[in-house]
């Protein structure tokens, strides 16, 4: 165990050293596009160089190395992650996946590990929504979805995607050439510390996870007529900021009541032009709902769309209702599973299957691969957050399950090319 303390203990300098990359000095701030985190994907670049892989920094921005095969049919596997993140986050939220994939690739070619796949790791750019309000964007170049219509959505600057991108030195022309064809993919694999508290109070480093959650983002404008506080009688109001409230709380109520998993979240509101004795004109805020259940995701939806167009019709409102992302919920690779599931035994820990409340990459890689993801132990949960912590033992045993699992992946990729060899004969 103890090369994997050390391999642990270069992780943890690693990520620390590209914590240090931030766009604001008081906390960890990396939003898409910003100078920081132009300076953290070169830092990753540099260190993918040094491992001997073959790097470039593709037309989003995500950073990508890979390990080339001898084998001349050979498909490639991924490990990818995110190192953007929320405002005032943790150090290990993505970069932990990133950081810890870049070393399992290291040291397989130190070992000189003849693999029948390529390994490519990618670090994406973006992956949190903060900046344009719609996330994933590096993963949906990667996965060959990426619509032109992205580039003409604007930040709270009026700065268009494809601004920031050609201010990058990036060519928006050329993002579909940067996609993996689907008939290149073996698999994807993502690292990722667990975003809850699970596997914290059963004291277990790791789990696999089975499902990831749907989620559908909104972007909600509400316009009513602003007015004086002191000289609109009450029943002549056409108040924004009361149709919001009343939205707001009737999503609250629906999702409460709701038996099955349900999660709709109100997390962002705006009032343009607020004064304490002003009727508020306009209203904008955002709504997150999440579900296991794609059906009930959809009913919740439009359920939740009709509550609005009653509340606003109630009191003379006029809304607009915009659907900025969604993902459907995913069921990750029963064969990726078992063969992570067998690393996993084979080190005598406890085989833990975990859902993820939280969406990641992988639902965006899941459309055109078999996907898989790892969850590592994480000190009482903590997520996005300063007080992230991950312990050095639990990144070793990470990491030492891991090398086990491409090992597992490696043999079930041979026997699978000799059974296809012999069907071909």
């Amino acid at each position: 165990m103890k090369v994997y303390s050390e391999r642990a203990a270069k992780v943890q300098q690693r990520i620390d050293e590209i914590s240090l990359y931030s766009d604001d000095p008081r906390w960890l701030n990396r939003t898409f596009g910003s100078q920081a985190l132009k300076e953290c994907g070169n830092k990753i670049a540099s260190w993918m160089h040094e491992s001997g892989l073959d790097i470039r920094i593709d037309n989003i921005g995500n950073v990508r190395g890979k390990l080339v095969s001898t084998n001349p049919e050979a498909k490639t596997f991924v490990i990818a992650s995110h190192f953007d993140t929320t405002v005032n986050a943790g150090k290990y939220d993505g970069v932990l996946g990133i950081i810890m994939g870049l070393d399992i690739i290291e040291n397989a070619r130190q070992r000189n590990d003849s693999l029948p796949f390529h390994i490519e790791i990618i670090a994406f750019a973006e992956e949190s929504g903060i900046r344009f309000h719609s996330g994933y964007l590096g993963s949906k170049v990667i996965a060959g979805i990426f619509k032109n219509k992205f580039l003409v959505m604007e930040d709270d600057q009026g700065n268009k995607l494809s601004q920031v991108l050609q201010s990058l030195n990036y060519d928006p022309s050329r993002l579909k050439e940067d996609a993996i064809p689907v008939e290149d993919w073996l698999g994807y694999f993502e690292i990722h510390i667990e975003q809850g508290p699970t596997l914290f109070e059963k004291n277990i480093p790791v789990g696999i996870v089975n499902n990831i959650i749907g989620q559908k983002k909104i972007e909600i404008s509400f316009t009513g007529e602003s007015g004086h506080a002191g000289t609109v009688p009450m029943s002549l109001r056409r108040d924004a900021l009361c149709a919001a409230a009343k939205f707001i709380l009737g999503v609250e109520k629906f999702a409460s009541k709701e038996k099955r998993k349900m999660l709709a979240t109100v997390g962002k509101l705006e009032v343009p032009g607020s004064a304490s004795n002003m009727i508020a004109g306009r209203v904008h805020c955002t709504l997150d709902l999440r579900s296991e259940d794609a059906k009930l995701l959809s009913d919740a939806y439009e359920f939740i769309y009709s509550l609005c167009e009653k509340h606003c019709d109630k009191r003379n409102i006029y809304f607009e209702w915009k659907l900025v992302h969604e993902t459907d919920p995913v069921t990750c690779n029963k064969k990726l599973r078992k063969l992570m599931a067998n690393a996993i035994s084979e080190k005598n820990i406890e085989v833990t299957y975990m859902d993820s409340g939280a969406v990641h990459d992988a639902a965006i890689i899941s459309q055109v691969a078999p996907v898989m993801m790892l969850f590592v132990k994480c000190v009482k949960g903590t997520d996005r957050h300063p007080l992230e912590n991950v312990a050095d033992y639990d990144i070793a045993t990470a990491l030492d399950v891991c090398d086990r699992f491409i090992e597992e992946l490696s043999v079930a990729t041979e026997k699978s090319i000799r059974e296809k060899t012999k069907m071909e004969i």
